[in-house]
């Protein structure tokens, strides 16, 4: 047998293929709580950034103060509301928004997202997400909820990694497989996306009173699922100190580490909540005006229509990181 796996290992770099790997072991984790974000001290465990938009969204960032004076985020004992300025006035600019960054970095951990409301309207780009900032592309990123426009075509997940990550080999997931490249020198930055239908974003998902998104990232890869509110597993419904993904059946998102070291890839991750408007995603004539049908052009509706901004924002019940014991 190993002269055999020699043999084909051999023959797989002569013809310029990866060997075939085997699926890795996802057997099952102790995990601890190390960190909440919840209740009336949400948004101190956060950083808000205020600078220029990355992906050139028609945007405007505000700091911790003015979001705070415009209510623009606020927290109370059960939730955290993170919204787009919906209040009428010229944005030219870019209409106000947030974004936060979590004070805390992770290696790896079992992460928790309750969501009560996902944002959704013409012109919105919303996303949940984990990267370094500091050090992007280098430590990579995660895209756990990310949506456009209506989002009723779903939420997409995917991964983006500097240098080679492909998901290629096998997968044990419900969503539906849009790229196996996460490396983001290959198609245009794409990342290697999993659609979920769509009651996992937008207003079905919300309708639903919104759920729990559960993120495993570990040496054997990174698993997404999404619990709605009314499915909830039994160690999720009842806050239980350690949560086992192992029982909890196949995930939404599967991103095993046959041909990607997880690892190495993605590391030193801050976790991160905003709203963009337009931008290099949702103002794309595909996703703008052919999927959606959204008027004009996205900045000018987005200046124009504040009522389009009622239902654009985040409200989360709270977020709990665990940790491997």
């Amino acid at each position: 047998m190993c002269v055999l796996a020699a043999i084909l290992t051999a023959i797989y770099f002569l013809i310029g293929i990866s060997p075939i790997q085997a699926y890795p072991d996802y057997s099952r984790l102790q995990y601890q709580l190390r960190d909440a974000y919840d209740g009336p001290t949400f948004f101190d465990h956060f950083n808000y950034y205020s600078d220029v938009d990355p992906t050139s969204g028609f945007v405007s960032y505000v700091s911790q103060q003015s979001a705070q004076s415009k209510n623009l985020t606020y927290a109370a004992p059960n939730s955290a509301i993170l919204r787009v300025d919906a209040s009428i006035y010229n944005p030219t600019k870019g209409r106000e928004s947030v974004r936060i960054e979590s004070k805390k970095s992770y290696d790896a951990g079992l992460f928790l997202f309750d969501i009560f409301h996902t944002p959704y309207g013409c012109g919105t780009w919303p996303a949940l997400w984990m990267t370094d900032s500091q050090n992007w592309p280098n430590n990579g990123e995660i895209d756990v909820v990310e949506s456009h426009n209506a989002g009723t075509h779903g939420n997409e997940m995917s991964l983006h990694a500097a240098g080679a990550c492909s998901m290629g080999g096998e997968r044990r997931q419900t969503g539906s497989v849009e790229s196996n490249e996460c490396n983001i020198a290959v198609g245009g930055n794409a990342g290697c996306a999993v659609m979920g239908d769509s009651s996992t974003f937008g207003a079905e998902f919300n309708a639903r009173g919104g759920g729990i998104y559960a993120l495993e990232l570990r040496d054997a890869g990174a698993r997404i699922w999404v619990f709605h509110r009314d499915s909830l597993p039994a160690d999720l419904s009842t806050g239980g100190q350690s949560p086992d993904p192992s029982s909890w059946g196949t995930p939404l998102a599967d991103y095993p580490s046959s041909y990607c070291n997880i690892k190495t890839h993605f590391r030193n991750l801050s976790i991160v909540a905003n709203i963009d408007l337009c931008g290099e995603y949702a103002a794309m004539a595909p996703h703008y005006t052919q999927m959606y049908s959204c008027p004009g052009s996205c900045a000018d509706f987005v200046a124009m229509n504040p009522a389009n901004f009622d239902n654009a924002y985040w409200e989360f019940g709270g977020i709990k990181i665990y940790q491997a014991i």
